[in-house]
């Protein structure tokens, strides 16, 4: 069997698309894959390393500069006759994107050419590209139950969940020790998104200072890009490590007991599936904001919390942490609800899915 598969800009979107294609190598021997993405953003890095065959195109997304968007209508035409040719080219028997404006192009040129199309949408709110492509594709999976009715044009509307889930599930575990801490004492992980976040770093030294008493050990990740300037001139206390990035975090954070983190889909997911209590401060710098649509499906569950990032400040979240870590009570309600929302066969799923669009026996 042969797919395209086109996913970028940032982790949310690439991961889901790596964890399809890892699960649909172990079903088919004979796959071959080609990845297009774009040429510049963190999947032309990511994919390539995975020895998987990958095409970048130039795309960028719109923004507020007039020059620039007359610029990038004409790269958008100039990608989607290269993706026609890439396409044409490899003959699949199904095309596959998972959001980021790099797939438009792939999508409309596999339609066009008339090739099986499949998308899938990690967050609650659903991106504009997916919204706009959805009444034209063969099937939608969809990452949260109430996002199936922002789908109203769509063929066919899928709840599988995010397959990142049921990745963290399976992969390495790391723990506590391994990275120097005391696999006895509680462990709080902070994480800014697979990119980090200069506003949060600059938010949660305070924390770091209000914590250093505290029994409980901080892991924090800051992101490659911020790393240097954050630990500059600043010593941590003991029960404090910096990291700019860790590989795997998944595989640690099955030994964590809480997690600070953005609300991006992949990060949501990987929570769910491991029914870890989680401290959301989405970014507000997001499309539609709708990192904040993510964390609120959690919130109104009971199975999270959240602190915009406009109240967030270090003795507030110091607050806050001991409140979840001391109330074993609130603890446990917000680790049987996160269960009861998880969804870990969300591979399982879009796989079968993807057998009854290519109409095969299972």
């Amino acid at each position: 069997m042969r797919i395209v598969v086109s996913a970028g800009g940032t982790g949310g979107h690439i991961y889901p698309a790596l964890a399809i294609i890892d699960k649909l190598k172990k079903e088919y021997k004979d796959l071959e894959v080609l990845y297009i993405g774009t040429k510049s953003r963190m999947e032309s890095e990511i994919v390539p390393k995975r020895g998987i065959p990958y095409e970048g195109i130039e795309i960028y997304g719109f923004s507020k500069n007039v020059l620039k968007d007359i610029k990038n209508v004409f790269l958008i035409s100039n990608s989607y006759r290269k993706c026609i040719k890439l396409i044409k080219d490899f003959k699949p028997d199904l095309v596959l994107g998972f959001g980021g404006y790099v797939t438009y192009p792939v999508i409309k040129a596999a339609k066009k050419l008339k090739i099986k199309t499949f998308l899938h949408e990690q967050n609650s709110l659903v991106g504009k590209t997916n919204r706009y492509l959805s009444s034209g594709v063969d099937l939608v999976a969809v990452s949260f139950l109430s996002t199936i009715e922002q789908f109203k044009k769509a063929k066919k509307v899928v709840y599988t969940g995010n397959p990142c889930g049921g990745a963290a599930l399976t992969t390495k575990e790391i723990k506590k020790s391994e990275i120097g801490f005391d696999d006895k004492k509680k462990l709080v992980i902070i994480v800014a998104g697979s990119l980090g976040s200069s506003t949060m770093n600059d938010k949660l030294k305070d924390f770091l200072r209000l914590s250093k008493k505290e029994n409980y050990q901080i892991l924090y990740i800051t992101g490659n890009k911020y790393y240097e300037e954050f630990v500059k001139d600043t010593r941590f206390s003991s029960n404090v490590k910096i990291l700019p990035y860790l590989d795997n975090l998944s595989g640690l954070m099955r030994n964590a007991d809480l997690v600070i983190t953005r609300a991006g889909a992949s990060t949501i997911s990987e929570i769910l599936a491991l029914s870890k209590p989680a401290i959301f401060v989405p970014s507000p710098y997001v499309a539609n904001n709708h990192q904040y649509y993510n964390a609120k499906e959690i919130v109104d569950a009971n199975a999270g919390i959240m602190i915009e990032e406009k109240d967030l400040n270090g003795e507030y979240l110091y607050k806050t942490v001991k409140d979840v870590l001391n109330d074993k009570e609130k603890y446990e309600i917000m680790k049987m609800n996160l269960k009861n929302l998880g969804k870990t066969d969300s591979s399982e799923i879009i796989a079968k899915e993807i057998r009854e669009i290519l109409h095969e026996r299972y």
